[in-house]
């Protein structure tokens, strides 16, 4: 044997012998900084998050619910906000013929659940139709089979932006949706189950085709404007281009007419937890639990987008949720928790403890059992596609239909009386909006933008945005204006709206967003 392979033997020797740490004595300091006073609980206790036990608590009341469906109704008055409506509150279209789609085959028959307001003049000429964001349902104001608020009720009435002394409103769930109208939640006629993700991918403009099918059975030959906000607004855009002769205005308000990278990846990351919920089951979990703790994930993310930070900062700052007082019953002995002890600074909880978490957390929970997961999937891919640029719609197959003939719609108060100078005046003064400065660097795709939007360009639009906007940022409303301002329309009304309620200023912003409504459509 050599040398070598005599200290190799020797290594693995003392390698395998076990090590005994050495100590060294030191003396006990009686007032030691490191010191730490004696924890009151147990130190192998494992911590408890209430946070993520709501979860089991949900399903368990899920169950329990479902069990005793079959002995009691589950209709309880009126509709709270983004609750399924009673469907004894809204009718329903039902289209028998198939309904081409972008993406795949013909849908071979489809309903469509609808709610109006005002009344239908008699040459049917002062229809409004008013267009959903991702969520909402057809019951944008209360009406006489549901007294309950609407999801924009102050817009909605008698003097109001979308004014029924004047005009007759209609708006729909659109199509995919869960709240009436056909969606992955429907039962599909072939197999007698719900479609689930059998159900075709979806495009918006698939989703105002089915709108338009709505309106041809109820006997209107042209909407006197097109209105939509966040999704809805790609929707106004679309009906617009596509029916330019049936379409007489068109409101968007913060929306696009290009989904940008960023609000694609937003929307992603919320598809991205609610599929990777177990009980999604690849869209399949209809006979069973829905994918719910996904859902409230994909709530809270959404949530964030919605709103913006200045307004947050207002809001909550860093303020953290008031702790429970102790119970005038407990033993005077018994320890506080380790949050509420005097002697350190409160320990803070790793579930929602600054109030902006109990926000996010509670928005989740309202949300997460009252909207279905599929829907939320489908329709939020349908916004990721949107894109009018001219080659992403070629390849699309969609041709450029012709810009309209015919002069704008005047407002009902007009169009009572004969032609006069008023009318000329009143067309002049449609082309006038705030301005905003050119774009120092235009983005590379304005110029398709603008040969995309070439239909809408004898259209009047009007075009709203909000600066605190992230989801829907103010740059893409005015790339919409430069688009059709490039493209020859001398009919773009555009603002910009301050504020701090982010994107959803449309919804909460009556005086300002309500006033340009109502003075571009009356």
């Amino acid at each position: 044997m050599n040398v070598g392979s005599k200290a190799s033997s020797k290594t693995l020797r003392l390698l395998r012998k076990p090590t005994v740490p050495r100590y060294r004595s030191h003396p006990i300091r009686a007032a030691s900084q490191c010191s730490a006073p004696a924890s009151s609980n147990p130190p192998h206790d494992r911590p408890h998050f209430p946070c993520v036990d709501a979860h089991a608590a949900r399903e368990s009341r899920i169950i329990s619910s479902r069990s005793s469906s079959s002995s009691a109704s589950s209709s309880s008055g009126p509709e709270p906000p983004y609750a399924r409506p009673n469907p004894k509150s809204y009718k329903v279209y039902h289209h028998e013929g198939p309904l081409p789609l972008v993406y795949a085959d013909p849908l071979p028959s489809f309903d469509i659940a609808y709610e109006t307001w005002g009344t239908l003049s008699p040459r049917k000429d002062n229809v409004i139709l008013l267009h959903t964001g991702l969520s909402a349902s057809s019951h944008a104001a209360s009406t006489d089979l549901n007294p309950a608020d609407g999801w924009w009720e102050k817009f909605i009435g008698p003097g109001r932006a979308l004014d029924t002394n004047q005009f007759f409103i209609i708006c729909t769930n659109v199509l995919g949706g869960c709240y009436g109208s056909t969606g992955p939640s429907s039962i599909d006629p072939t197999t007698g189950e719900p479609y689930a993700t059998r159900f075709p991918v979806l495009s918006i403009f698939d989703m105002v085709r089915a709108q338009f099918c709505l309106l041809d059975h109820l006997g209107i030959e042209r909407l006197y404007a097109s209105v939509g906000s966040s999704m809805g607004a790609m929707q106004s855009l679309a009906a617009g281009w596509l029916f330019p002769e049936r379409v007489g205005k068109v409101v968007s308000i913060s929306g696009t007419a290009r989904s940008s990278p960023s609000a694609i990846a937003m929307r992603f990351a919320q598809r991205s937890v609610l599929m990777a919920d177990p009980n999604w089951k690849n869209g399949f979990y209809y006979d069973g639990l829905p994918p719910h703790t996904g859902m409230k994930l994909a709530r809270q993310i959404a949530t964030i987008t919605y709103r913006s930070g200045p307004e947050w900062d207002l809001r909550f700052g860093r303020k953290m949720r008031k702790l429970p007082s102790p119970s005038p019953d407990a033993d005077s002995a018994s320890p506080l928790s380790p949050a509420q002890r005097a002697d350190r600074p409160r320990t803070p909880a790793l579930c929602p403890d600054f109030l902006i978490e109990t926000y996010l957390d509670h928005q989740g929970e309202e949300f997460c059992l009252k909207y279905d997961a599929n829907s939320l999937i489908y329709i939020s891919k349908a916004m990721d596609l949107f894109d009018m640029t001219a080659p992403a719609l070629a390849e699309l197959r969609l041709p450029l239909p012709a810009p309209r003939t015919g002069p704008p719609p005047l407002p009902p108060s007009l169009a009572a009386h004969e032609a006069s100078p008023t009318h000329a005046q009143y067309h002049h003064l449609l082309s006038h909006s705030k301005s905003h400065p050119p774009p120092p660097n235009p983005p590379l795709h304005l110029p398709d933008l603008a040969a995309g939007l070439r239909p809408l360009v004898n259209t009047p639009v009007l075009i709203l945005g909000v600066q605190s906007d992230i989801l829907f940022p103010v740059e893409q409303q005015r790339e919409v204006a430069d688009a059709l301002r490039i493209a020859g329309n001398q009919m773009v009304s555009y603002y910009e709206l301050g504020g701090v309620w982010g994107h959803d200023t449309f919804l909460l912003d009556v005086q300002n967003v309500g006033g340009a409504i109502r003075g571009f459509l009356s």
